[in-house]
């Protein structure tokens, strides 16, 4: 039970049955569509609001831009998990609004639009070329896609898969289980911080510190967790390699440029035996990784399909936890 709620049994509802069922209708009706659809966004909200303190407090010539940065976390991240609060606690007192926290719960899970992004990318490859397979990956990741064969875009399409598994579904439900909908909301403000501030240019180097920081530390268990998902869900796609992705996992993560993104990425790269990260161009910018896994890194759209399907036992499995956790605590009352 999140450690905020303090409802009382004669309330309709628990918020572990909320996130199961939020889980179980996201892939249904996440991203909201038609009349739906022209209301703002919460992260979009709050990337707005990011936009304009960066603008307004993100200033070259001052010499106290990393302590300002701090700054910038405390009030998005404090704002976003009062709003959830109050969204929150106006569902315990007005008859049925709770429906409202579900709303906005779909709303944090990224389940549909990651599977339907990255199934753009394979179906593109696949029948419309590399062009069109470039056009539909730039959509998920920030690399300079330009310079991408048909085995890059693969790649990238796949790394942007299991990240975002980590980042779009297992963070946001680990938080909520954590401090319910503050908590959640909280963690996607972190993470759009980190997403608009955290680069480490001139511009963002001290500015973003605190963003990128907190965003690392907030991922550390779910990234693990996630990659752990990933290795189990290979027992059930055909021709995946579960034990390879967990033994892929503890020894490549840690190659990974980032202390979390490995995890899920290197999961990925031993289930479906392929190899993952390597160098990459960014606009401006050539990284040098290592590569992870030890597979082909000659990816192709069916290697998509399959990366896919781990996500969706991944997502599943992600479901069954809360749904045991949610038997235990309403078995316990």
């Amino acid at each position: 039970m999140p450690l905020f709620e303090t409802a009382s049994t004669a309330l309709p509802y628990h918020p572990l049955l909320l996130l199961l069922a939020a889980l179980a209708l996201e892939p249904l009706f996440g991203e909201a569509r038609g009349p739906l659809s022209r209301l703002p966004h919460p992260v979009r909200l709050i990337g707005a609001l990011i936009a304009a303190l960066d603008r307004k407090l993100n200033r070259p010539e001052r010499s106290d831009r990393r302590l300002r940065g701090v700054l910038v976390v405390v009030v998005v991240a404090g704002l976003a998990a009062a709003a959830g609060w109050a969204v929150a606690w106006l569902g315990r007192l007005v008859p049925f609004g709770w429906l409202a926290e579900l709303a906005l719960v779909i709303s944090l899970l990224a389940q549909r639009s990651l599977f339907r992004h990255v199934r753009a990318v394979g179906t593109a490859l696949a029948e419309r070329g590399l062009e069109a397979g470039r056009a539909e990956v730039a959509h998920i990741v920030g690399r300079d896609v330009r310079q991408l064969d048909e085995h890059g875009v693969a790649r990238a399409a796949i790394e942007s898969c299991a990240e975002n598994f980590s980042d779009g579904v297992v963070a946001p439900v680990f938080w909520y289980l954590l401090f319910g909908l503050p908590g959640m909301l909280a963690y996607k403000a972190v993470n759009t911080l980190d997403s608009m501030l955290g680069y480490r240019n001139e511009r963002y180097r001290d500015f973003g510190w605190a963003s990128a920081r907190l965003d690392d530390v907030l991922n550390l268990v779910p990234a693990r967790l996630a990659g752990l998902l990933l290795s189990v869900a290979a027992l059930a796609v055909p021709g995946a390699r579960p034990s390879a992705g967990l033994r892929t996992m503890l020894r490549d993560a840690r190659l990974h440029r980032s202390p979390n993104a490995g995890w899920p990425e290197a999961a990925m790269a031993g289930a479906l035996k392929l190899s993952l990260s390597g160098p990459r161009r960014y606009p401006g910018l050539v990284v040098d990784d290592p590569w992870i896994g030890d597979g082909t890194a000659r990816a192709t759209a069916r290697d998509v399909t399959r990366a896919l399907s781990l996500f969706v036992v991944a997502c599943a499995l992600n479901g069954c936890l809360v749904a045991a956790l949610a038997a235990v605590r309403l078995g316990a009352t």
